[in-house]
């Protein structure tokens, strides 16, 4: 082959290339999320479900392109912002939380949703079933059928079993997955006999919220369940170590980034499925016939060297219980 017919045929390969390059399907994906844009350095929520979507084939930069729309605790914001990817045309919208997802549902009934949340979906109103949500709409749950309030309480109060007093903080704007939140805690507290003050996080003032907590005396802190808390948790976890409070948390990451405690589904998995979710979506299923996923694996995860901090002496039997002791 001489050098003029090898450049011909190389030329054309690269034609063909370019083609079928410039011709592939470029998928959005509009993010709504009541927290605040993560730092590069948060390893935990920076790439947390992009990089299992990346396994599925999906590349920001070459066919995936996200919209991400952060509340920064302004929950006012959430309505507009679901409207805005909407008119943005989206293929799909993930919906961090139930405010979240309530938004995305009230303004499209066309454009599927796949939520992450924790509360239960029939009775905040985004779905019929877990089998068959209906509508435009499917997602995964961080617990199984709603809130695990009454077993972390449980497991707070063995930790520490002088408590007769533990706080619940959550951000002010409540929404019905709180109300929920809020519900099952006070009943876990009645059948405890633990008295649960609810402190309200106000625009993120986290300082005034644990000022709130020493006020009532409490012994112990609960943190809600909250997007919002999951992008300011280092500050959380921070001020409740400077307050000596004993605290449990949803997510292992809490206590892996220096909390006491945590009990929950893992991290991983969840973000994991999340991404399996949106493939699923974009791939043309209709999101109110996926059935709603929940985890069957649980873990308490609990962190020694945050226990010392505080001068805490964990009981034995917590320590056995433990699925995971960070050290």
């Amino acid at each position: 082959m001489d050098r003029r017919t090898f450049l011909g045929i190389a030329g054309l390969a690269l034609a063909s290339t370019a083609r079928a390059q410039s011709s592939e399907r470029v998928y959005r994906v509009g993010m709504l999320n009541p927290g605040t844009l993560p730092p590069a350095s948060d390893t935990v929520l920076a790439d947390w479900i992009w990089a299992p979507l990346r396994e599925f084939g999906y590349v920001e930069g070459r066919n995936l392109v996200i919209e991400r729309k952060y509340a920064e605790g302004n929950f006012e914001r959430i309505p507009v912002m679901a409207k805005e990817l909407v008119q943005g045309r989206v293929d799909v919208i993930l919906a961090i939380g139930t405010q979240a997802a309530q938004a995305a549902k009230a303004a499209t009934t066309t454009v599927p949703i796949v939520f992450l949340n924790n509360a239960d979906p029939r009775a905040v109103g985004l779905a019929a079933s877990l089998a068959k949500p209906g509508g435009n709409l499917t997602g995964v749950l961080i617990a199984p059928e709603g809130s695990l309030a009454p077993k972390k309480l449980e497991l707070l109060k063995e930790a520490v079993p002088r408590a007769t007093r533990i706080a619940f903080i959550f951000p002010e704007d409540y929404g019905a997955g709180a109300e929920l939140q809020v519900r099952d805690i006070k009943e876990a507290g009645v059948a405890l006999r633990v008295d649960v003050p609810v402190v309200r996080v106000k625009s993120r003032n986290y300082a005034a919220a644990f000022a709130a907590v020493t006020a009532t005396k409490a012994e112990a802190l609960f943190v809600g369940a909250h997007s919002l808390f999951l992008s300011d948790r280092r500050i959380v976890i921070d001020l409740a170590t400077k307050h000596r409070l004993p605290a449990i948390y949803e997510w292992p990451s809490f206590v892996k980034d220096g909390g006491l405690m945590s009990y929950g589904a893992s991290d991983i998995e969840t973000y994991r499925k999340v991404a399996t979710y949106l493939d699923i979506v974009l791939k043309g299923a209709n999101a109110g016939d996926v059935p709603i996923w929940q985890p069957t694996n649980l873990y308490l995860v609990v962190n020694t060297r945050a226990a010392k901090e505080i001068g805490l002496t964990l009981p034995p039997a917590i320590l056995l219980r433990a699925d995971e002791l960070v050290k």
